[in-house]
């Protein structure tokens, strides 16, 4: 079963025009980084060259368009106030979102500089959120360079599938014999919301939204660590493939989300065959 959140604009990193088709990175619109770095009294890093950063030379990436704020908003409410501690975790965001968008490419080489520069904040922070996607396998350090998004093929994403189903489904079965029916009902519109998203055909909202009703059904278990292991299983399994198949349409998307709620009405009048066979399909299916 595969949460763009709510952040205050949106910027697309790897398209021209935005399309719901396709997912944006969203990022809120702040202060470009020089005007941070000069009032915490330090150069910026957008100060020195690109190529200069920390040994990162970027003169063999693909070019990015610039970001374009969009927003439904008048123009003067468009841009809100941004703390600076949380400006690393939106940018974290913001990429693992162009992960599962296919906006940053598997083998490609992307650089701190380039990036900060296209998200409007120094490279400092968005260095700080590869590195974190480097911790979580998703990329990988290329030294004087930058991160190159990992390669990952179909097996990996079938021993995800497998290991995820292995955790999973006897600790649903589990609640199913136990959670009191009100409790089910409260995660219908987490269910809800993944079935606008798969309608839509946004894959990148689709998998925040699938990951969140995943992680409220297991949260019901009570434990801390099989939650936190299970999410970090979902979310690889969420990256894109190399030589793997098209990426899920809203079709694929769409079936995806009906089994969410089938699921719940099995798990609401505690059907566990039915709980049984649609978890089990559901992890065979991913």
């Amino acid at each position: 079963m595969e949460q763009a959140g709510s952040l205050g604009a949106r910027v697309s990193i790897g398209s021209a025009a935005p399309d719901i088709r396709t997912a944006s990175v969203r990022v809120p619109a702040q202060a470009r980084a020089a005007d941070v770095e000069r009032e915490r009294g330090v150069a910026s890093d957008e100060s020195r060259s690109a190529s200069g950063a920390r040994g990162e030379h970027t003169h063999s990436e693909p070019p990015l368009p610039h970001p374009r704020v969009e927003t439904a908003r008048p123009v003067e409410t468009a841009r809100p106030v941004v703390q600076r501690a949380s400006v690393r975790g939106q940018i974290l965001d913001a990429l693992r979102t162009a992960l599962v968008a296919g906006e940053l490419a598997p083998g490609q080489v992307y650089s701190a500089p380039v990036l900060g520069e296209r998200f409007g904040v120094s490279a400092t922070p968005v260095r700080e959120a590869m590195q974190q996607l480097a911790l979580e396998g998703a990329v990988e350090v290329v030294p004087n360079r930058g991160f190159r998004v990992v390669r990952r093929g179909t097996r990996e994403l079938a021993e995800l599938a497998e290991i995820r189903a292995l955790l999973e489904v006897p600790v649903v079965l589990r609640l199913a014999r136990t959670v009191p029916a009100a409790r089910w009902a409260e995660l219908r519109p987490l269910a809800e919301a993944a079935a606008r998203a798969a309608s839509a055909g946004c894959r990148a909202t689709y998998a925040e939204c699938d990951r969140a009703f995943h992680h409220a059904i297991l949260a019901l278990a009570g434990n801390d660590q099989l939650v936190q292991i299970a999410d970090d299983l979902h979310r690889r399994a969420q990256w894109p493939l190399v030589g793997g198949p098209v990426p899920r349409g809203r079709a694929d998307l769409m079936a995806d989300a009906a089994e969410h709620l089938a699921l719940l009405d099995a798990l609401t009048a505690q059907d566990l065959p039915a709980v049984q066979s649609l978890v089990r399909e559901h992890f065979a299916a991913s």
